[in-house]
C-alpha cells in the first residue's frame, strides 16, 4: 500500500486547522494551522540555506515547539531529519554529525545553543543556526525518496549506529499503534520523553495522523507529570518503568486521574509487580515492547487486558510479525526462549553506511532485534531480556531483568539494577546495584538474600550488593549496565 506523499502538517492542517496541535508548559495553545504556518517559514529557510532533497540536517533542542515544527519543515522541504541526544558529549554529537554527513546543524537557545556551537566546531566548517535565525524563503513542498529520520542507537555497547528512517515506516508504525490503542478524537497525549528518542519522534507523528493535541513537557519530572495527569485531561502518556514506579511513589493515594485511559510503559521490561501495583491503584499502566529500528512500538498489552493477568503476553502491531529463533536462526516452538525477531512495514531497512552491521541484524527482511523472548501458545510476546545482558554463570543463563523485578519487590528497595561480575569458578557471578527506597537505612546483604531465596533459584540470587544512590541511565530512562562496576 502506498503511503500518500502530502506532508502530514499540510493534512491535519486543512482537515482540523482550529483544533489544538501542541500546548506547552506556559500554557501557550498553538494550532493546526499556526504550526503549519511555522514549519513552512522553516522549510523555506532551509532551502534558501541552499539545502538539497536529502540533505541532512541535524537539531539539538530540547522539547519544544521548534523542534516539533522542524520535523514537518524537513518534511515539507524533502530533506532528512537528525535529531541528536542534547546529552550527548561534544565528541559524541561530532561523531553523529559526522557520520550523517549532516549539511546544516539548528539548535535552540542556553545550553542548547553553547553544546551545538561546541560541536559544529569539532567536526570543523559544519553550519551552525539557531531556529530563529533561518533566513526567509519560499516555502514549496518538495518531494524526495530520501529517509525523514537518522537516529542514532545509544551506543551501551560499542559505536552507535544510525538507524534509516523513511516516512512510510514512520507512518505505518503510527497506524498500527492506533489500530492497537485506538485514536479518539479527543485525544491528548502528554510526552515527557526526550523528543530527539523514537519514541518521542513517534508521538509527533501519531498525532500529526490522528489529530492528537500534545501536551508537551520540557522533561521528565515526576511531580509536574502527577499535577498534569489531573489538570490537563490526560488520556495516554509514554513512559519507562522507572518514571512509572516514581509516578507511583509520588501520588501515593491520589485517586486515578479521570481522563487517562493508557500509560505506555516501555523501553524496558516492565516487571508483573509494577504493572499489578499501578492497576490496584487505578493507573492504566500498558507494558509495550518496541526498538528504533521499528519506529517504537511492535507488540503491547492489549488495552482490553488492563487488570487481568500483569504476565500476559503482549501482541503484535497490526502488520507486525514477530518470530522466536534459535542460535542457527530456526524458529523455536511456543514457550521456547530465544531471540526476538521482528518483520513488518515499520522495520528499518538498515543502518546508516554500515553495510557489515545491516547484513548482521537483517535476514531476508527480519530484524535480529539482540533481544530474548518467548511467544505463548497464544502468540503473545514474553520480553526476557537483552541476549547481550544476560549473565551466563556456571552454564546456567540469567536474566537480569527477572532478578530485578524480585529485588524491586521488596519493600526497601526503590530501583535495582543486576550484573555480571568476573568469577573464577563460574565465569561470571551475579551482582547486584541497589537504591534504597530511605537512603539512611538500606537493605543488608543478608535480608535482600534471603529475600530472593523465596522467589529464585539458587544460581539466580546475586553473590554480591552495592548500594547506590543512583543508577546510570540513557535520556530516555534505560540502563546502562556497561557502567554499573563504575558506579558507586
Amino acid at each position: 500500500m502506498t503511503v500518500s506523499r502530502t506532508p502530514w502538517i499540510t493534512w491535519r492542517a486543512a482537515t482540523t486547522p482550529r483544533s489544538v496541535a501542541l500546548e506547552t508548559e506556559d500554557g501557550a495553545a498553538i494550532s493546526w494551522r499556526a504550526l503549519e504556518d511555522r514549519a513552512r517559514r522553516l522549510a523555506g529557510g532551509l532551502c534558501a540555506r541552499g539545502l538539497a532533497p536529502g540533505d541532512v540536517v541535524a537539531a539539538h533542542m530540547g522539547n519544544a515547539p521548534d523542534f516539533v515544527a522542524l520535523l514537518h519543515a524537513v518534511d515539507l522541504a524533502g530533506l532528512t531529519i537528525l535529531p541528536l541526544n542534547t546529552r550527548l558529549t561534544t565528541r559524541e554529537l561530532a561523531f553523529a554529525l559526522d557520520d550523517a554527513r549532516a549539511r546544516l546543524l539548528v539548535h535552540g537557545a542556553g545550553r542548547d545553543a553553547e553544546a551545538a556551537l561546541a560541536a559544529a566546531a569539532e567536526t570543523g566548517d559544519l553550519p551552525a543556526s539557531a531556529v530563529d535565525a533561518l533566513p526567509a524563503g519560499p516555502a514549496a513542498h518538495r518531494t524526495s525518496k530520501a529517509p525523514l529520520a537518522i537516529l542514532y542507537t545509544s551506543g551501551t555497547s560499542g559505536r552507535p549506529k544510525g538507524v534509516v528512517l523513511s516516512r512510510e515506516q514512520l507512518h505505518w508504525s503510527a497506524v498500527a499503534s492506533a489500530a492497537h490503542l485506538g485514536a479518539p478524537p479527543d485525544e491528548r497525549w502528554l510526552a515527557c520523553l526526550p523528543l530527539f528518542h523514537v519514541g518521542g519522534l513517534a508521538i509527533l507523528v501519531r498525532a500529526a495522523l490522528f489529530g492528537a493535541t500534545v501536551v508537551l513537557q520540557r522533561r521528565f519530572d515526576v511531580e509536574r507529570m502527577s499535577q498534569a495527569l489531573d489538570r490537563e485531561r490526560i488520556s495516554i502518556a509514554s513512559l519507562v518503568p522507572t518514571m512509572l514506579r516514581r509516578l507511583m511513589h509520588a501520588r501515593a493515594d491520589a485517586p486515578p486521574p479521570q481522563t487517562l485511559r493508557c500509560l505506555l510503559s516501555g523501553g524496558a521490561a516492565s516487571p508483573p509487580s509494577l504493572l499489578a501495583a499501578a492497576w490496584q491503584r487505578g493507573l492504566p499502566a500498558v507494558p509495550t515492547y518496541g526498538l528504533t529500528e521499528a519506529c517504537s512500538q511492535v507488540a503491547t498489552l492489549p488495552l482490553c487486558d488492563i487488570g487481568e493477568r500483569s504476565d500476559a503476553g503482549l501482541r503484535p502491531l497490526l502488520g507486525t510479525r514477530v518470530s522466536i529463533r534459535g542460535e542457527d536462526g530456526s524458529a523455536l516452538r511456543a514457550n521456547a526462549t530465544g531471540e526476538i525477531w521482528v518483520k513488518g512495514p515499520s522495520v528499518t531497512a538498515g543502518y546508516l553506511r554500515r553495510p557489515d552491521a545491516t547484513a548482521r541484524a537483517l535476514c531476508d527482511g527480519w530484524m535480529r532485534t539482540g533481544d530474548a523472548g518467548s511467544l505463548d501458545d497464544a502468540g503473545g510476546l514474553h520480553v526476557l531480556d537483552r541476549r547481550s545482558d544476560l549473565i551466563v554463570s556456571g552454564g546456567e543463563n540469567i536474566a537480569p531483568a527477572q532478578v530485578e523485578a524480585v529485588l524491586e519487590e521488596h519493600p526497601d528497595v526503590a530501583e535495582a539494577a543486576v550484573a555480571g561480575e568476573p568469577d573464577v569458578d563460574l565465569g561470571r557471578r551475579v551482582a547486584a546495584w541497589i537504591v534504597a527506597t530511605n537512603p539512611e537505612r538500606p537493605p543488608d546483604s543478608g535480608e535482600l538474600t534471603r529475600f530472593c531465596r523465596k522467589h529464585l533459584a539458587g544460581y539466580k540470587i546475586p553473590r554480591r550488593f552495592h548500594i547506590a544512590t543512583a543508577l546510570p541511565r540513557t535520556a530516555s530512562g534505560k540502563l546502562r549496565r556497561a557502567e554499573l562496576q563504575a558506579a558507586p
